[in-house]
Order: structure tokens, then sequence, then C-alpha cells
């Protein structure tokens, strides 16, 4: 559910936001490509960190939950598996931060392609699109 949210409706998100950005405030194209390619690999690495981290989190907690004693009790208490999974934690709070950190890349490079005024002088400057009728 996770890697779709992030990677499928996040990213088509971002792309609408990158292909309307210039169409809407009249601009012949973005602020900076090469920040579309940083937010792109920043954000991919940290929705790589985060899934991997729940993927193998929820496997060793459910093995965990499974496992009993010979009298038939759990093996391990909530709190035990709760302690076995910090550094997974730890691993998607990083990997959420650099989704975070793509995103805020995004912000800046929408930020400043709404306020350059060199690039909504170079889009005056070709000709729009006249439909026939």
């Amino acid at each position: 559910m996770h890697s779709g949210a992030l990677g499928w409706v996040g990213y088509i998100s971002f792309g609408a936001i990158y292909c309307l950005v210039p169409w809407l405030w009249n601009r012949s194209r973005l602020y900076s490509l090469q920040l579309v390619n940083w937010h792109f690999w920043i954000s991919t690495l940290g929705i790589v960190l985060y899934i991997s981290a729940m993927w193998v989190a929820g496997i060793m907690q459910g093995l965990m939950w499974r496992a009993y004693t010979a009298l038939g009790f759990l093996e391990y208490s909530f709190i035990e598996t709760t302690e076995a999974m910090h550094g997974y934690y730890v691993i998607r709070a990083l990997g959420g931060l650099l989704f975070l950190t793509g995103a805020i890349i995004m912000a800046y490079n929408i930020w400043m392609t709404i306020r350059s005024s060199e690039l909504a002088e170079s889009a005056a400057a070709r000709p729009q699109f006249v439909p026939a009728e």
C-alpha cells in the first residue's frame, strides 16, 4: 500500500505538477531540469528505503508473533517485538525524510519557475498554439 501511495500516486502527482506549472504560468520551461533529476533520485532512494524497511520489519514481526514456547505461550512480548524493530523504524524515518527532501526540492523548483521573469519572456516570444476551426 505504501509503495503504491508514495511511488504511484506521488510520482503521478509530481509529474502532473511539473507539466502543468509551466503551462499555467506561461513559462517556456521549468526553472531547473537538474533539480527535477535530484528530486527523482533522492525520493526514489527514500521510497526504496522506506518500503524495504517496512517489508523486512513486517516479516520479522509476523515471525516473532508466531513463535511459541514449549508450553504454548508467546515467546516474545509486544515490547520485545517493538524493540527488535527499532532499527527498521529508523531506516523508515530516513526514507521518509529523503522523500520529503525530494518534495521540498520540487517545491523550490516550482516556486522559482513561477517567479522567473526570463522564463516568462521567452515563453511570450514563442508562437502560441491556436486550434484549427
